[in-house]
């Protein structure tokens, strides 16, 4: 059965669910803080304790309130929530980490803790299940042991990580070890306990009592199955359970929102409280009352009313008639590998209705290298949704505007962008429960990668599976971007790395994304009657045999959705083709001229003068794309446009010939 075909969520979720509208910031201040104090706490009490300034009592609370703190920071670490820059989340995680637990990295504990988001409650896949899933009387012995399961669930994933982090945790659990001995043997075994042995298992206790335990237990469905009822808020005595538990009481929040700060749990809850109720979502009170959902609004009645929902933002399209130029200045130029860079412009306000886009559309820039015009067309691979216009480049050998981009260009450079145009992506409904598959090798991530993103963040009840296939770690582009998303959406977001040239792979992830690894995908994991939408970018090659594999396992077209780097630039020739008249409208205005046997619409439209819009000339984008009105055209060749968009009487204009003595367009429509 198709995803789009299940069942509504209970209580037929009749609100789009909004953004929540907290955003990780460039540094989070409170983590700061919190962090800051944890560190003084914990080298107060040490120093206490060699001092003989505390009982050992309360040099064991006060370490543990310390590394619990610090559990928090290590937590929002873990899903890049702390800030904006990767390098700071990466820290603050790894500082933390010695301090919670030093027997695995930071990386090893982000990948586990990913996958308990993306797997709650499922017994066999849920890393935590150890202890939300444990009987009541094994509790005592397995909350202070929550750490060690993770070490068992490492092994057992071990092929599927990277060789640096696999070192990293390997060197971090010798070391642990030998500190831990070499105490035994010089007598200072005691000292260690007290000052942090004793309080990590204490600290280790109370989090897996507090974060996992109270959370989740007794909920019976996985985070696949229903994302609302795998994890619980719990309310009442919010203003000392709030703090105490640093917000943990609104977990259920974190779980659909994992990239949002500790501290702004509570304000995403009340932004779009009437949303989740109606979504049925599970709730409980401080005392462990279960509450369903007429009985928490009888329960909020008595305590204020309930939050009013904000609106979805839906990406729109330009609001311009045709393509058209526009001079648009270079905010800044990033690296992302050694031969790729992305672009981000700096938008007049008075030009963003014209640059709005969809989210797989792409511009085309047009600029002067040495007296000579460049004209390239890049997809957009920012969300539709945010307020950025970016594109990446990607080096071609001898290609005159990628080495432009990558070795002159920079922040405060102008270039001339023509307005959005191309159809890549899918109509979006906040109200949807999809399921996507895309396939994108190298600089074919582009367009995915806004489709993506604006899809996760439009449709909040879809998933989405990416199979992205590079040479090796170095060669993928957005590689940060993506762990990030992966962090930000857990349970709806599957990355598969495909690689080439990385002899430390998986095995059944090297080589090139071709049909035969499709179709062990199709025979695994993913069925062909359980995705609604297909993406394919990439190589001609790779994306047209794709599709064919797709098509013969009776996917249909119009949910197979292609994009290439190119079309196949065919000779023009003129045997078979006849003149014509061609009217065409064009931004507002009728142009008539005359077509000569062998040219295409557009070639003739050009050669009269017109400025219409094109890119590729290949087929492969759609820029030129135009509706018949009058007559009836042929195309050579089309890898942009789907079987409905054709049946309604578009076509590419760079590849369309006129079958009748007179043809009229509209670039317009």
């Amino acid at each position: 059965m198709s995803a789009s075909t299940e069942q509504p969520a209970p209580a037929a979720a009749r609100h789009a669910f909004p953004d929540p509208g907290e955003k990780v910031p460039t540094i989070s201040w409170p983590i700061v803080g919190i962090f800051s104090g944890a560190l003084a706490a914990f080298a107060f009490s040490t120093w206490a304790a060699l001092a003989d300034r505390l009982p050992a009592p309360a040099t064991i609370l006060l370490s543990a309130a310390a590394i619990f703190v610090l559990f928090t920071v290590l937590h929002d670490a873990a899903h890049y929530s702390i800030s904006t820059h990767r390098w700071v989340n990466l820290a603050f995680g790894r500082v933390a980490m010695l301090f919670v637990s030093p027997l695995i990295s930071f990386k090893s504990f982000a990948f586990i803790h990913i996958e308990h988001h993306r797997n709650t409650n499922d017994d066999e896949n849920d890393p935590d299940h150890f202890v939300s899933g444990a009987p009541w009387w094994q509790l005592p012995v397995r909350f202070p042991l929550m750490d060690v399961p993770y070490l068992s669930f490492l092994v057992r994933n071990v092929r599927r990580r990277p060789r640096a982090e696999v070192v990293e945790t390997s060197l971090l659990l010798v070391t642990s070890v030998a500190v831990i001995l070499a105490c035994a043997f010089t007598g200072h075994l005691w000292t260690l306990a007290l000052l942090y042995l004793i309080p990590e298992r204490v600290a280790m206790f109370v989090l897996a009592w507090w974060f996992d335990w109270l959370p989740h237990h007794d909920l019976e469905d996985t985070q696949q199955e229903n994302r609302y009822r795998a994890t619980r808020n719990r309310v009442g005595a919010e203003w000392i359970l709030t703090p105490l538990l640093l917000s943990q009481n609104y977990h259920l929040v974190h779980h659909l929102h994992p990239s949002i700060p500790f501290y702004r749990y509570v304000a995403a809850w009340r932004r779009n409280e009437e949303a989740y109720l109606e979504r049925d979502a599970a709730i409980g009170t401080v005392f462990g009352q279960q509450l369903d959902i007429d009985e928490y609004r009888e329960w909020k009645r008595l305590n204020g009313k309930l939050a009013r929902l904000l609106p979805v933002r839906m990406p729109q399209r330009s609001s311009v008639r045709a393509a058209e130029f526009h001079q648009i200045p270079v905010a800044a130029v990033d690296r992302l590998t050694d031969d790729s860079v992305r672009i981000r412009f700096d938008l007049p306000d008075h030009l963003r209705d014209k640059f709005s886009f969809e989210p797989g559309q792409h511009i085309t820039v047009r600029t002067d290298l040495g007296g000579e015009g460049v004209r390239r067309n890049y997809s957009l691979c920012s969300s539709a949704t945010s307020n950025d216009l970016e594109i990446a480049v990607k080096h071609i050998p001898d290609g005159a505007f990628s080495t432009f981009a990558l070795e002159q260009l920079r922040a405060g450079d102008t270039l001339e962008l023509m307005t959005p145009t191309g159809s890549f992506g899918t109509p979006l409904d906040p109200l949807a429960r999809k399921n996507y598959v895309a396939i994108a090798a190298g600089s074919g991530i582009t367009p995915i990668l806004s489709i993506l993103q604006t899809t996760l963040a439009v449709e909040t009840e879809s998933r989405f599976t990416l199979v992205y296939g590079n040479r090796d770690a170095d060669s993928t582009m957005f590689r940060d971007d993506l762990d990030d998303l992966e962090a930000r959406y857990a349970d709806r977001l599957r990355i598969i790395h495909v690689r080439s040239r990385d002899p430390q792979h998986p095995a059944h992830l090297r080589g090139r994304i071709d049909p035969p690894k499709l179709g062990q995908w199709l025979d695994s994991d993913l069925h062909t009657a359980a995705v609604d939408d297909w993406f394919l970018c990439g190589p001609v090659e790779m994306v047209t045999h794709l599709r064919d594999v797709l098509l013969d396992q009776g996917v249909e077209p119009d949910h197979v959705h292609v994009e290439l780097f190119h079309g196949y630039q065919k000779p023009s020739v003129a045997d078979g083709f006849n003149p014509a008249a061609v009217a065409v409208t064009l931004r507002g205005r009728q142009h008539k001229f005359s077509l000569a046997a062998g040219d295409t619409v557009l070639e003739s439209a050009l050669k009269a003068g017109l400025d219409a819009p094109y890119a590729c000339l290949g087929g492969a984008c759609g820029t030129c794309r135009a509706k018949v009105l009058l007559g009836s055209v042929a195309m050579e060749q089309n890898f942009a446009l789907s079987p409905a968009v054709v049946e309604d009487g578009y076509v590419l204009t760079c590849q369309s010939h006129p079958t009748s003595d007179e043809v009229r367009l509209d670039y317009d429509a």
